[in-house]
């Protein structure tokens, strides 16, 4: 078998060309837009390192591509005494292929007021007697983390005091209110608004709902007392960050 059989097989495949005029095989360099594969000077295939070649970055890049000075992504120095591998956030690809970061934290507030008036109740005596009862649905607006919440609960009831009779109120079993006419004539409308705040115990998933109570109680209730109005304020702020 002679060079000329077999030289044709061996340019048969890509990236060889065989010249049948001179029998020379040769490497076949793409003509393709890009290409940096050349014939060196010591007539090997060679490549041109990154650098020689332009590489622009923009922000949050660093490096030139070449093999000393490799991309990196441009970071800053973790200012803090906790360690960056148990407290740190996260960074992500989106979908649209741009990098995201965490969500970012959410402040939300909701406020649900009632007033029922009743046609002089007797004010029941001794402690913590049922009054009436109340109650909001709040809702996490927050779709990806849990919120804390933090509720004022208001309440205000108007009474109604002869010479002599006294009467209190509160929130479940704790009495925030009591007062006493002392003097010798009717005392109409005696009111004072007061305020409970507390946490509620568990927090809140993203967009789940919670139902917050209050109930209004009685004691005390003396000498002909009675209540005529219950005015309630339910406020509650969210927080998830």
């Amino acid at each position: 078998m002679s060079c000329d059989d077999v030289r044709p097989c061996i340019s048969a495949g890509p990236g060889a060309a065989y010249d049948p005029a001179t029998g020379v095989i040769t490497a076949h360099l793409s003509t393709d837009a890009g290409n940096t594969l050349v014939v060196g000077g010591d007539d090997g295939l060679f490549v041109p390192a990154a650098a020689d070649a332009t590489v622009t970055t923009g922000c949050g890049l660093g490096g030139d591509g070449s093999v000393g000075a490799p991309l990196t992504v441009a970071t800053g120095t973790w200012p803090y005494a906790c360690s960056a591998d148990t407290s740190g956030g996260v960074v992500v690809c989106g979908s649209d292929g741009v990098l995201r970061s965490e969500p970012r934290g959410k402040a939300s507030f909701v406020s649900y007021f009632e007033e029922r008036m009743y046609p002089n109740l007797t004010v029941p005596n001794g402690f913590d007697q049922p009054g009436a009862s109340f109650s909001t649905d709040v809702t996490n607006p927050d779709p990806c983390r849990d919120a804390l919440l933090i509720v004022w609960r208001e309440v205000d009831v108007d009474f109604n005091l002869p010479a002599g009779a006294g009467a209190g109120y509160g929130q479940d079993t704790d009495e925030m209110y009591y007062t006493r006419n002392a003097g010798s004539s009717l005392n109409t409308d005696v009111h004072v608004q007061t305020t409970k705040t507390f946490h509620n115990a568990n927090l809140l998933g993203p967009g789940a709902t919670v139902n917050i109570p209050l109930d209004v109680t009685f004691d005390r209730g003396t000498g002909g007392a009675t209540y005529n109005r219950i005015q309630i304020n339910i406020r509650v702020l969210m927080i998830s960050l």
